[in-house]
């Protein structure tokens, strides 16, 4: 190996100056790895909090059993069946149908149905009665739409 003088007028092998060179080659690379590796540290914190607020939404079964539960709580009304189901801006609505009046023969029971708010988290925050009905009736045939 050949020694030369540096600028600064002191001997350098070749290994040595080879090896400064890859150390000055590598420190721009090092810089962009840096900065690309924030962007995708970046990039996978903001999938991760998309995925935690995905995940901490609840499913929709879980709304449906914990809007059943709440309502039956809350009336004091067995909840049947979850006629009609939507996800809103709000929350989710539901319709529930209701045994409100057992009677015998189970034709003659009398049903209601409850349309009930729910917030995005799942929790009730209101119900209203909108029809109430026999159990062995069905509604009535509408033409035109009246």
């Amino acid at each position: 190996m050949a020694n030369t003088k540096n600028s600064s007028g002191t001997r350098t092998s070749q290994a040595s100056r080879s090896s400064q060179k890859k150390t000055e080659d590598s420190a721009p690379s090092e810089t962009s790895d840096t900065s690309e590796s924030t962007e995708t540290t970046e990039t996978e914190d903001t999938r991760r909090d998309e995925d935690e607020t995905v995940a901490d939404r609840p499913k929709p079964m879980e709304v449906l059993r914990e809007a059943r539960a709440q309502l039956a709580e809350l009336t004091g009304m067995t909840a049947e069946s979850v006629s009609s189901f939507a996800q809103t801006e709000d929350g989710w609505s539901l319709e529930v149908e209701v045994l409100e009046l057992e009677r015998v023969p189970d034709t003659m029971s009398l049903m209601a149905s409850y349309e009930v708010e729910l917030d995005p988290d799942g929790q009730l925050t209101g119900y209203r009665r909108v029809r109430r009905y026999e159990r062995g009736r069905a509604d009535a045939h509408r033409r035109g739409g009246r």
